[in-house]
Order: C-alpha cells, then sequence, then structure tokens
C-alpha cells in the first residue's frame, strides 16, 4: 500500500468536495487540530501542547507530500507551514500576553 499517494488522493478529495483552495483548508486543517488537541489533551490553548500538536501534524503533512511528489517543493511547502501554523500562533501568543484573572 502506498500511503503517500493514497493520503495524497484523500487531500485532492477533500479539496475537490469542499471546493476550497489548499491555502485555505491549511487554515481550516490548523485551527481543527488546535482545538482537536485542546479537547483530548485537556491543555489550555495558552499552552505550547495544542500549538505542538499542529506543528506535528503539519510536519506529518508536508513529509507525505515530500514521499508522494519525490522531492520538496520548497515554495509550495513553506506556504503551507504559513497557512497552518499562523492562527493557531496568534492565538496562542495572545492568550500567553493576556493579564491573568487573579491580577485583573
Amino acid at each position: 500500500m502506498d500511503i503517500p499517494a493514497r493520503y495524497a488522493d484523500l487531500i485532492a478529495w477533500i479539496g475537490d468536495g469542499t471546493g476550497m483552495a489548499d491555502s485555505l483548508l491549511h487554515v481550516h486543517a490548523g485551527m481543527a487540530v488546535l482545538f482537536l488537541a485542546r479537547i483530548l489533551t485537556r491543555k489550555s490553548l495558552a499552552t505550547p501542547i495544542p500549538l505542538a500538536c499542529v506543528a506535528l501534524a503539519e510536519a506529518a503533512n508536508e513529509i507525505l507530500d515530500r514521499l508522494h511528489y519525490g522531492s520538496w517543493r520548497w515554495a509550495d511547502t513553506l506556504g503551507d507551514i504559513a497557512n497552518t501554523m499562523f492562527w493557531p500562533t496568534v492565538l496562542f501568543i495572545g492568550l500567553r500576553m493576556r493579564t491573568p484573572r487573579s491580577r485583573r
């Protein structure tokens, strides 16, 4: 079984089924993984654990892309990473910067 090819087919099917651009799918996937990790780990979004889960999921995605296409496609890879990580990172930073409830 060629896992990278099956994964690429699944991603293409999702893109075709939703009609969304690949970049927008990365934004949605990053947020979905972030909140799923928050629920499963029971860790606050202000801790690095949910954000690390997003980074691990995106790394797995890019590794599977690399295995499927046979080489790194750096423009695509870097764009995918930026789109996936941007809002989860902004949310993490914003929550870390807020004033704790006990000091309000």
